[in-house]
């Protein structure tokens, strides 16, 4: 989103929150039935392999007026890794991958939005397998707008790239031609949906 863009979609925000009576901050907690965490892996150098995690639950702050200021956090369970493939979940969930048994939970903890040029970028710890990195990347926020049901929500999205060696993944399948199975970068995608507490 562009510099232009986000100043007009903040005018638009402040004044439906005026005429709604929407409070401005909040602390909103994620709603697993309207929210993705999903992740893709390079397969055999030619294919994607897609998955999501179906258990977590998590928070996120949110002030309009100091976007800059967003924190949060997001606890996964390793174990509800689902790609569609029994066998492939069992090998993920052991000690060549997530290792579930030792390190049953994922952790994510947004730290801050930070402006990039025009645009903006959530920061934040990863801590997978005992091990925290700190990651970055695209994002944007929506609403708050009141539901149907009188309750105020707000949508977060946003993608970011890790190296799974760098959480200590490293199991890998050669190829014939010399190359691997499976790449060494994930694409990790959160849609979230939160609900004011």
């Amino acid at each position: 989103m562009g510099k232009r863009q986000l100043v007009i979609l903040t005018a638009i925000l402040v004044s439906v929150l005026s005429l709604s009576n929407i409070s401005l901050a909040g602390t909103y907690k994620i709603d697993p039935t309207h929210s993705t965490f999903g992740f893709a892996i390079t397969h055999m150098k030619v294919g994607t392999t897609r998955g999501v995690f179906t258990d977590y639950k998590g928070e996120v702050h949110f002030d309009a007026e100091n976007p800059g200021a967003l924190s949060g956090w997001v606890i996964i369970n390793a174990g509800s890794i689902d790609t569609r493939l029994e066998a492939r979940d069992k090998h993920l969930k052991g000690r060549d991958f997530f290792d579930v048994e030792n390190y049953p939970t994922i952790l994510f903890r947004i730290k801050k939005l930070v402006r990039k040029g025009d645009d903006y970028e959530i920061l934040g710890d990863l801590t997978m397998r005992g091990i925290r990195r700190e990651v970055s990347g695209p994002a944007f926020i929506l609403g708050p707008v009141t539901s149907p049901f009188g309750g105020e929500v707000i949508g977060l999205s946003g993608w970011t790239v890790i190296n799974r060696r760098d959480f200590g993944i490293s199991w890998n399948d050669k190829m014939p031609d010399g190359g691997f199975v499976v790449g060494d970068e994930v694409k990790i995608i959160i849609d979230i949906e939160a609900d004011k507490k």
